[in-house]
């Protein structure tokens, strides 16, 4: 009899073992849910933040491009109004007015790349003590893509011989 007794006590010893480990195990199923789904958070905010460097990256190199097709523009516009004050075939002549300036400014209507672009040139000039002209010239170039507007601004300063 107390034979059995021990068996039933080692029994019951391993029955109680068995339902801690049961519930050992069920306790640990639930902090596995709870790590899965810190770790999908976690990937899931590393997404965002990829996505979100991924599109700023794109929007600077497109304002990269619009400011280099800015400055190509005003460039552009600079060359010519320097063509205009100095003539290949004569001598430096005064700059026009500004209306006149404004009514021939060429634009970019017809121009891949440029249609969206627009110049501004601005020329004074004044003549120096010494008899010799000088001229500020100011050239703005002007571009837009989906509302966004960039611009350039080139200046350079002339004289006659």
């Amino acid at each position: 009899m107390y034979h059995n007794l021990l068996k039933m006590s080692h029994v019951g010893q391993r029955n109680a073992r068995n339902l801690a480990l049961s519930r050992f195990r069920h306790r640990q199923q639930g902090s596995a849910l709870v790590i899965a789904i810190f770790i999908i958070i976690v990937f899931s905010v590393l997404g965002a933040a990829l996505v979100n460097m991924l599109d700023s990256s794109q929007e600077g190199v497109a304002y990269e491009v619009l400011g280099t097709r800015a400055y190509t523009a005003a460039q552009s516009g600079l060359q010519w109004q320097l063509s205009e004050v100095f003539p290949l075939s004569s001598d430096a002549v005064a700059c026009k007015s500004q209306a006149d300036i404004d009514a021939a400014t060429p634009n970019f209507s017809t121009t891949t790349g440029f249609i969206q672009c627009n110049i501004s040139v601005n020329c004074r000039d004044f003549t120096g003590d010494e008899g010799i002209r000088y001229y500020v010239i100011t050239s703005t170039g002007e571009c837009a893509l989906d509302g966004e507007v960039t611009s350039r601004t080139v200046e350079v300063d002339a004289r006659s011989l």
